[in-house]
């Protein structure tokens, strides 16, 4: 069975630190809500999106979903503010 790869460095993919802070982002606000993965698939539905809840949890793990898709999730839950880090926090190291 061949093994997955492991995850790039953030050297390697600058945009690594940005798809763990979205992927930090939607998981903190499920924590937080209580919301699974089928809940949020019903919530997106109500908003005419049809993710089922395993594309979710694979789109989510992956890390790799767009702006669209973490927007609709965090309307759906009802995140009403948003904090976002400074742009001094988030520079390459």
């Amino acid at each position: 069975m061949p093994q997955k790869p492991a995850r790039a460095a953030a050297s390697d993919n600058p945009h690594a630190r940005w798809e763990d802070l979205a992927f930090d982002l939607l998981k903190s606000e499920m924590r937080e809500k209580k919301i699974d993965y089928k809940e949020l698939s019903r919530r997106l539905e109500a908003l005419g999106l049809d993710e089922l809840p395993d594309q979710i949890n694979r789109k989510v793990n992956r890390r790799r979903f767009s702006a669209a898709f973490l927007l609709a999730c965090l309307v759906a839950m009802e995140k009403g503010v948003l904090i976002l880090p400074r742009a001094a926090d988030m520079k390459p190291k």
